[in-house]
């Protein structure tokens, strides 16, 4: 899943290499990821329009054209988007391909089509599910410490889920919260009434340094290809049996409803608990 960190380096990119092209062609190839609530026929609708700005709220990136349109993408769990040139192969999980002149394609690609496409006239980006929903950006670093503890005080899940809710604060998924939480030194099965002012203040400053920390990595290993997923520079998630870089002892791994967590049990005590 592209998080914060992910997506702010895909719009940078985006931004430098597609800002003022013009739509030469609009190709939907996987019409289930695509939701046209601007026009009926998206093709001929983009078709001559040009990049006017490219912006990005939590985990959505929204590509905006001059006549007022916005195509809104949420990759979700699977999706992506590549840079390339148009005779370069195209991949069977790509789903939609803007031809940018002769010199330049944007494509989307998800190989199980779990994200979404809105393309919507500006007026109806409330329409978009969960656009305008989102809690402040994790990456913005505007939350105060004590915004941060008022916005964590009505929920009473276990830290990690809360971490991942987008009404919370959007930008943070399965990946990113395992890193927070572990440069937070807290388990991720920690209630938020038990942790301590110390541990709130960690877990506040963690929430900013860590994805900020993974902007500066993923604009050097990334570079423009913007489709490419870099995650092993990461600490501790997705790295279960290895040794914990902060103590030497093997990471800790669970799988739950598709979702992994990692950790380590000596950096980040606390019990598991199952309700």
């Amino acid at each position: 899943m592209p998080e914060a960190p992910d997506m702010e380096v895909i719009k940078e990119v985006l931004t430098r290499r597609v800002t003022g092209r013009q739509v030469s062609d609009a190709r939907v190839l996987k019409p289930t990821v695509l939701r046209s609530l601007a026009t009926q026929d998206f093709s001929s609708h983009l078709t001559g329009r040009r990049v006017a700005s490219i912006s990005r709220r939590g985990k959505h990136l929204l590509l905006a054209f001059s006549g007022d349109t916005v195509l809104a993408i949420n990759p979700m769990l699977t999706g992506t988007l590549q840079l390339c040139l148009p005779g370069d192969r195209l991949y069977k999980r790509t789903c939609l391909v803007l031809a940018l002149g002769d010199e330049l394609e944007l494509r989307y690609l998800d190989d199980r089509q779990m994200g979404k496409l809105y393309y919507v006239a500006v007026d109806q980006l409330s329409l978009v599910p969960g656009l305008n929903e989102q809690g402040p950006d994790a990456l913005s670093g505007e939350i105060t410490f004590q915004e941060f503890k008022d916005r964590l005080r009505p929920y009473r899940g276990e830290i990690k889920g809360i971490l991942t809710r987008g009404t919370f604060m959007s930008g943070i998924g399965n990946a990113y919260s395992d890193e927070i939480l572990f440069a937070a030194g807290i388990s991720p099965f920690r209630k938020p009434r038990s942790l301590s002012e110390e541990e709130l203040e960690r877990l506040h400053r963690s929430s900013r340094q860590v994805l900020r920390d993974a902007v500066g990595v993923l604009r050097k290993r990334m570079g423009e290809e913007t489709h490419h997923k870099v995650r092993d520079f990461l600490q501790v998630h997705n790295k279960g049996g290895q040794p914990c870089p902060r103590c030497g002892g093997n990471i800790s791994q669970l799988t739950a409803n598709q979702r992994i967590t990692s950790y380590c049990r000596h950096c980040q005590p606390g019990m598991l608990i199952r309700n």
